[in-house]
């Protein structure tokens, strides 16, 4: 069953390649959706697919990639989107 969650990452986010961390695994999961920057150091954005998947996906981006320190990734569940092909960082 597909899901999508809204996802929020605190903590050492920017300026270490956490969204193309994030695009990199998203692929690997199979997983869409997006990612960009935020105004205050944070990392928001959607990720869609079966539920397994995404929540693979969100245990990845727990940890993040060797220079971020995440401290907190905040989830919200969001309605499906169809059509969406690839996962994509936007700026």
């Amino acid at each position: 069953m597909s899901q999508r969650v809204y996802f929020l990452a605190h903590g050492r986010v920017q300026g270490v390649s956490y969204r193309y961390f994030a695009q990199k695994k998203a692929t690997e999961h199979n997983v869409t959706g997006w990612c960009r920057n935020t105004e205050n150091g944070k990392v928001e954005g959607e990720a869609q697919g079966d539920s397994n998947s995404v929540k693979l996906f969100l245990k990845e981006l727990d940890k993040g990639p060797t220079h971020a320190h995440v401290v907190r990734l905040d989830q919200e569940p969001r309605d499906v989107q169809a059509d969406e092909a690839q996962f994509e960082v936007r700026r």
